[in-house]
């Protein structure tokens, strides 16, 4: 199955909006592929206000976050691949959901290979789990 991230993060982003708090992101900028400004980030992380009013072409997709957003008052595309987003949470109140680091997807996982040749059933993978988000 897909990765349920990309669903939440814009269904938590939608929500924190539509309650009128300000979202935040909280990315891993040291993930490959991420582009946010260089200066930002402290310990690897950096923290993006994403709200409506502070960010203008935001996307979100089942790959990646994009938008442009000022940083100390120059203009920035930035580029985050779902992968490396670790919360999205409303400033006011802290009220989200932290991600769970997800390794990323071997090409052999992206494919369906059919069964496997030594005649033993598939394995199952790791059993589902939910956790409480307060």
């Amino acid at each position: 199955m897909n990765s349920s991230r990309p669903y939440l993060l814009r269904a938590l982003y939608e929500w924190i909006v539509d309650n009128d708090c300000t979202p935040h992101l909280l990315v891993n900028a040291e993930a490959p592929d991420v582009q946010v400004p260089s200066g930002y980030a402290s310990d690897g992380q950096i923290v993006l206000n994403v709200s409506p009013n502070a960010v203008r072409h935001l996307q979100m997709n089942n790959q990646a976050v994009s938008f442009e957003g000022r940083f100390g008052g120059v203009a920035f595309s930035l580029y985050i691949p779902i992968e490396a987003v670790m919360a999205i949470y409303a400033r006011e109140n802290g009220q989200g959901m932290v991600f769970e680091i997800e390794p990323p997807a071997k090409s052999s996982e992206l494919e369906d290979n059919g069964p496997p040749t030594d005649g033993e059933p598939p394995k199952p993978g790791r059993r589902p789990s939910l956790k409480v988000v307060k």
